[in-house]
């Protein structure tokens, strides 16, 4: 028996798809700096929450994409390999998504 720990899984992601999320990360990380400039030079309160509620968006839209290809791939190789128990995990990350 195989007593090695899977406390910490990883996946290996395409070169497209690991280009395509650190493109948004990074777009993302932009954002958030340009906020704290905001801040910091005194902008005003509505032209900042602006500012939040699109990098909230960017969040949201960075999330929608890993979690889809997360259930193309991991989701559904588990599934067709009997590994059942990856459908509570999906269940609980979406129910953490939704709070």
């Amino acid at each position: 028996m195989d007593n090695k720990c899977e406390c910490h899984k990883t996946k290996k992601r395409s070169e497209e798809e690991y280009k395509a999320l650190l493109n948004r990360l990074s777009r993302i990380e932009g954002q958030v700096r340009g906020i704290r400039k905001m801040v910091e030079s005194d902008t005003y309160c509505t032209d900042i929450l602006t500012q939040v509620s699109a990098v909230h968006a960017a969040l949201n839209a960075f999330n929608k994409e890993l979690l889809a290809n997360h259930i193309r791939t991991c989701v559904a190789e588990d599934i067709r390999n009997g590994n059942d128990e990856t459908i509570e995990e999906l269940v609980v990350t979406l129910q953490k998504l939704m709070k």
